[in-house]
C-alpha cells in the first residue's frame, strides 16, 4: 500500500493548529464582549468583527489544507477523498457568506451544514476494505467510530444552538475533531508504511 507523502503531515498537522490558534487569537482580539462559550466563530468572523481579516485568512488555509491532504492521501478511497475535499471546499465557500454581525443568515447555516456533513461522513468513505494490511486510520470500524464521535459532536452542536447554553464550546469541540481526525489518518498511512 502507498504512503501518504511527507507534505501531508504538513497540510494535514497545519489543520487543527491553526484552527485553534486563530480562534484563540480572534477571541483576545474580540476582548470581553465576546462569549466564547455562548458565541460561535461565525461571529469572530462576521463582518466588523475585530479579526474578521484573521478569521478569513483561517479559513481559506483550512479549506486549503483539507483539500491538499485530501488529495495526498491516495491510500484512501475516493469517495472519502471527495468528501474531504468538499469539506475543504465550503471552509473556503465559508468566506464568501459570512455572517452578519447580528442574527443568521440561512446561506451561511447552509454552508456550514454541508461543510460539517462532508467532513463527518470522510473517515467511512475513506475506509479501505480490500486490502489484507490497512492502516489503523483507514480501517472501516476505527472510521466509523471516528465519523460517529463527529456526528454526535455536531448532534451537540445542534442542540446547543438551539438551547443557547453553549454552542462556542461545542462548535470547537467538533471542529477540532474534524481538523484533527485527517492528521492522524496521514500519520497511520505513513507509519504502517515505514
Amino acid at each position: 500500500m502507498r504512503s501518504a507523502p511527507w507534505w501531508a503531515l504538513v497540510s494535514s498537522g497545519c489543520a487543527p493548529v491553526l484552527l485553534t490558534g486563530s480562534w484563540m487569537i480572534a477571541q483576545l482580539r474580540q476582548g470581553p464582549a465576546y462569549d466564547p462559550a455562548r458565541q460561535t466563530l461565525s461571529v469572530l468572523a462576521s463582518y466588523g468583527a475585530a479579526s474578521y481579516w484573521l478569521m478569513t485568512g483561517m479559513l481559506l488555509v483550512l479549506g486549503a489544507c483539507y483539500v491538499v491532504t485530501a488529495h495526498a492521501l491516495r491510500p484512501a478511497a475516493l469517495a472519502g477523498r471527495v468528501a474531504l475535499a468538499g469539506g475543504g471546499l465550503c471552509a473556503l465557500a465559508l468566506t464568501l457568506v459570512p455572517a452578519p454581525n447580528s442574527g443568521g443568515a440561512l446561506e451561511h447555516g447552509a454552508v456550514s451544514t454541508v461543510g460539517l456533513v462532508l467532513l463527518a461522513v470522510w473517515p467511512p468513505l475513506a475506509a479501505v476494505r480490500d486490502r489484507k494490511t490497512v492502516p489503523w486510520g483507514l480501517r472501516l470500524d476505527v472510521s466509523l467510530a471516528a465519523s460517529a464521535l463527529m456526528c454526535a459532536s455536531a448532534l451537540w452542536f445542534l442542540a446547543e444552538l438551539q438551547s443557547a447554553r453553549a454552542p462556542g464550546v461545542a462548535e470547537r469541540v467538533v471542529t477540532f475533531v474534524q481538523a484533527l481526525w485527517p492528521f492522524l489518518v496521514v500519520v497511520s498511512c505513513r507509519r504502517s508504511a515505514a
